[in-house]
């Protein structure tokens, strides 16, 4: 049997380390772990995506099954595209959960073939979201053990 093919989707605006901590271990359950940087014209981010995509394929590069993209449009159109079989999701709290569900249920309707995978993140990161990492950085506040080293440096650079 083929190990299955999984998306990670995100705006990872910036990635962080609750993110890697997914990652790392959905690229040891799956064939392929495809991160797929999502493009949204709604949203204002601090990074652009190719910076987004640059920092994430520095992180992941010792891993050759992770493969970093960009889409935009519905997720399960670019799963189909993909070959993909899997949507990998994370959840810290209740409120994670709700949303997550909604849209993993909505997949389903669209694209009845694809699963969707929730894994908690490690008790270290289940606090950690890109927006606090924001705007910690924004006030010059401490970053070290929330994002990659690499990460941090951009971080302190873009806001200053």
């Amino acid at each position: 049997m083929k190990p299955p093919i999984a998306i990670y989707p995100g705006s990872f605006d910036p990635v962080t380390n609750g993110h890697l901590d997914l990652i790392e271990r959905g690229r040891n359950i799956f064939g392929q772990l495809i991160v797929a940087v999502l493009r949204n014209a709604e949203k204002q981010p601090l990074f652009t995506v190719p910076e987004r995509v640059e920092m994430l394929r520095e992180v992941t590069r010792d891993w050759p099954n992770v493969e970093v993209d960009i889409f935009e449009g519905l997720l399960v159109d670019y799963a189909r595209r993909r070959h993909a079989g899997v949507i990998l999701r994370g959840i810290r709290a209740v409120s994670d959960y709700e949303y997550e569900l909604q849209m993993a249920l909505m997949n389903r309707k669209l694209e009845p073939g694809l699963e969707t995978v929730f894994m908690m993140p490690a008790l270290k990161y289940s606090y950690l979201s890109a927006r606090l990492v924001r705007e910690i950085a924004q006030h010059g506040g401490p970053l070290e053990g929330l994002v990659p080293t690499v990460v941090e440096q951009r971080l302190r650079a873009k806001v200053s």
